[in-house]
Parts: structure tokens; C-alpha cells; sequence
């Protein structure tokens, strides 16, 4: 399985030539990068908010049979059970392979139910930039409970790139001993994968 960041919180993932494209931003809705044009056979958002929602900066192409089973779990995307931004939807993408969860704006903690479906992940992709979601501290809590072998960051700010209220990817990784950085923005998951929190250089 091949996740290609985006930036911000999109994501391409990729097994046996199908593509899934997770939250798609809009033109000019995050500072600091480039308007996407993608293409993969599916797109899935965690909310309808712009910076998450561009199913039409996507191209869809067929042909490619899904190997993917995908699960959502229905979340808040602040802490006040979604009185403030609404709900926030995880989806599971399991290949038979490798199963990878993408939290999306994930506001709030999660519940014990949750924690154990979430449990041992091959990758979990979490938001750290705090304001708009869990803050880093948070997140480092909830990976820590969830103990997968990949964690890789995201919906954060660095140098030019995210909005200006969130928090340094730094805040973050400063918290971690485990830190390996990727040239590009490419992660192909292999069993033989140490545990790591994955940073990209995109």
C-alpha cells in the first residue's frame, strides 16, 4: 500500500493499481499550496468543510477493481459533540494487506469502543495542529492508546504552508523519539516497516 500526501490532510492511497483520495481542499483554502489536481477511482471526506471537501479538484478514473473494505466512524470535529464545526467521519481503508485510518478533523477524544477498533494500525494519519482539531498534545495521547506502527501528521503549519492559528508540525514531533523524515511525500508500507512517526519534506 502506497500513501502519497497532499498536503494539509489530503492523502492518496494506493493498492493494487486502485486509488483512494482522502479529503481534497479547495483552490486557495490553505496557505502555502498549490491547487490540487488528482486523479484515483474514489474520493472520501471527512466533512463537508472546503479544505476537506474538493471531490471536484478530483478526476475519477475507472477500470481498476477495489481491493479496499472501508469503515467509517462518526465523530465530533470539535469538543462540544459538533455544537461548534459539526461531525467528523474516520474511515478505515483495509486492503487484506494493511489497514490505515484517517482521522480527519477529529476534535474531540475518542471513546473506549473506538479506541479498540482503532487499535494496531499499520498507519494512522492524525491531525496535531490543534484550534480546529486535537492539539498535539492530544494527539500524542490518543496514538499512544492506539500504538500503531506508522503515525504520520498532518492539518498543521509549517514555514508557509497552513493556516496561521495551528501549530507547528514541530510541536508535534517534539514529542516523539521516533521521528524519521521522507524525502518527497511517498510512504509505501511494507511489514518490515519499523515503528515510526512518518514527516514528509513535501
Amino acid at each position: 500500500m502506497k500513501l502519497t500526501w497532499h498536503g494539509h490532510s489530503c492523502f492518496v492511497v494506493e493498492s493494487g493499481g486502485y486509488r483512494i483520495a482522502l479529503d481534497p481542499y479547495e483552490d486557495g483554502k490553505v496557505d502555502g499550496l498549490a491547487p490540487l489536481r488528482l486523479e484515483a477511482e474514489e474520493v472520501l471526506c471527512s466533512h463537508e468543510h472546503g479544505d476537506h471537501n474538493a471531490r471536484a479538484c478530483v478526476t475519477l478514473a475507472g477500470g481498476a477493481r477495489s481491493p479496499f473494505r472501508v469503515e467509517t466512524i462518526e465523530t465530533y470535529h470539535d469538543d462540544c459533540k459538533g455544537s461548534k464545526r459539526g461531525k467528523n467521519k474516520i474511515h478505515i481503508l483495509d486492503d487484506g494487506t494493511f489497514c490505515i485510518a484517517h482521522l480527519g478533523d477529529l476534535g474531540c477524544g475518542l471513546e473506549p469502543d473506538q479506541v479498540k477498533r482503532l487499535s494496531g494500525l499499520d498507519a494512522l494519519l492524525i491531525p496535531v495542529g490543534g484550534f480546529f482539531t486535537i492539539d498535539a498534545a492530544q494527539a500524542k495521547d490518543i496514538v499512544s492508546k492506539l500504538r500503531p506502527r506508522v503515525t504520520i501528521p498532518m492539518h498543521y503549519r509549517r514555514g508557509a504552508m497552513g493556516f496561521g492559528v495551528l501549530g507547528t508540525l514541530e510541536d508535534y514531533t517534539s514529542l516523539c523519539d521516533d521521528v524519521v523524515v521522507y524525502p518527497g511525500n511517498e510512504l509505501e508500507l511494507t511489514k518490515g516497516l519499523a515503528v515510526q512517526t512518518a514527516v514528509f519534506t513535501l
